[in-house]
């Protein structure tokens, strides 16, 4: 990089495509279309061809999609196998397996930090002392000062929250991306998310609809059997993963199920299937792949996993789902990419970098990063298959505001982590903080986070449509990927 502003324990059992398991759990299932409630309808006359054009692609998919096994069977069905089976943690999922129809990829992790993380306290520029100028009372101190930042790379600090990171960081598996952003003159959380997820600035929104996740979904064939290929582990599903096939949004992987009594599931889904058996497509289709989604879900023991390494989680909602994103990733169903949300950035006072709000955050971000890097730093090298990497929608202003907080600003900074990531460094064409060279106060955006995120998707995700995953832009490869 450079600093001179130049460029520089029991497992559920397994589930074959004919045995049915009764979901367990209060989550309620919706298919990717909607929610499973009424019979279908009657299509027109004139959307028979569509229809029929459908049924022809999906028997098509189908004959290419192989049958779903119990992980259990398909190791069970030779010596080998049995061993392992015999060998195996009580944890170890029972699950399908699907085959690969294309280049080995990553699985690509999103943590979106929502509300406009600080990236100045996230990364501490201490070397540059207008830093101290511009914040006085809310900057992380120098390294060898009380409180002070633990030096990265004699510019660069840890604020003391976030040094759980220095382990994967000294290990070159973990780097900060900085003064990187989208160049949009937007300083709305509801903008700027949408178009950070849409993979555009609002100059190039026009007609885009679908998410950068989406389209890059829609332009490579499954990693797997194509089931389940995206995950928003939460409420909702983010916007960037809008047009992606077969993804949803499930806030806990455990307890993805039909909404209800318990004791009458069964006989829902019996009545629902029924119902759905011969419904033209898309519903139909849509109806059948959240039935079996919930059924691979329930294969993989989500409760009993045991993290690699010792590796500890938080007790926290984010340092969670990384948890049960581990156990999905090292169960090899074929998900490609899952993201994460952690909320609570949008601090306009009280700042609080040491021991208030901003520590807070940092802490959750940190400890959840930790346990998820130790745990896939496994023996079976889960960690050179997996890509991880947090965005925000901008970064706070350079200087703080009168309630000693920070109000919404630009430039700001991202964290890639994984067994293919050129870490130990803080990539950046650093502009310096210097009035004269500040973006209208805040700090400039040297770094487009869409080269970061191109190079990740070209590099380890065998992507070769970028000009449909983001359009408008052509990427400048950075060198974050090995």
């Amino acid at each position: 990089m450079k600093h001179d502003g130049t460029s520089g324990t029991g497992a559920k059992d397994g589930i074959t495509a004919d045995e049915f398991v009764e979901p367990i759990g209060g989550g309620h299932a919706e298919c990717a279309h909607g929610a499973l409630e009424h019979p279908p309808l009657e299509h027109s006359a004139e959307d028979r061809h569509a229809v029929e054009q459908a049924e022809h692609e999906r028997a098509e998919f189908e004959k290419q999609r192989p049958l779903t096994i119990s992980r259990r069977k398909f190791l069970g069905s030779t010596a080998a196998g049995a061993a392992v089976i015999a060998s195996a943690p009580a944890w170890l999922p029972r699950v399908s397996y699907g085959t690969s129809t294309g280049p080995s990829r990553d699985t690509l992790v999103v943590i979106f930090l929502r509300g406009g993380a600080d990236g100045l306290t996230l990364c501490v520029p201490y070397g540059d002392a207008n830093l101290y100028n511009l914040r006085p009372t809310i900057s992380v101190r120098p390294p060898g000062q009380t409180d002070g930042a633990t030096d990265l790379d004699g510019f660069f600090g840890l604020a003391p929250a976030m040094v759980p990171l220095l382990p994967a960081y000294q290990a070159g598996h973990l780097a900060f991306v900085h003064a990187t952003g989208l160049s949009d003159p937007s300083r709305s959380h509801f903008d700027m998310q949408k178009w950070m997820e849409y993979g555009v600035t609002s100059a190039q929104s026009a007609g885009i609809t679908t998410g950068w996740i989406g389209r890059y979904m829609q332009t490579i064939a499954p990693a797997g059997a194509g089931l389940l290929r995206g995950l928003g582990i939460g409420s909702l599903l983010p916007r960037s993963f809008s047009g992606a096939p077969a993804s949803i949004a499930v806030a806990d992987p455990d307890n993805f199920t039909i909404g209800g009594t318990a004791s009458t599931i069964s006989a829902r889904r019996a009545v629902l299937t029924a119902e759905y058996a011969h419904a033209p497509d898309p519903m139909g289709y849509a109806a059948t792949n959240t039935f079996d989604t919930i059924d691979l879900l329930g294969l993989i023991d989500f409760v009993n996993y045991t993290p690699a390494n010792g590796a500890v989680y938080p007790a926290t909602t984010s340092a969670q789902a990384l948890k049960r994103a581990a156990a999905l990733i090292k169960a090899q169903v074929g998900v490609e990419v899952i993201e994460v949300d952690l909320t609570g950035w949008d601090l306009h006072s009280s700042l609080g970098p040491i021991t208030g709000s901003m520590s807070a955050r940092m802490d959750e971000l940190a400890g959840g990063l930790s346990a998820f890097y130790s745990d896939l730093n496994d023996a079976a090298q889960t960690l050179s298959r997996v890509t991880l990497v947090t965005m925000s929608e901008f970064g706070r202003r350079a200087g703080q505001n009168g309630s000693s907080g920070a109000d919404h600003g630009h430039g700001n900074c991202m964290i890639v982590m994984g067994g293919h990531v050129n870490g130990g460094q803080v990539l950046t064409t650093w502009p310096g903080l210097a009035p004269a060279n500040l973006d209208n106060g805040d700090l400039a955006i040297t770094v487009d986070y869409r080269d970061i995120l191109s190079e990740i998707l070209t590099e380890r995700m065998a992507c070769t449509h970028l000009t449909t995953v983001f359009p408008g832009w052509t990427p400048t490869r950075r060198g974050i990927t090995t």
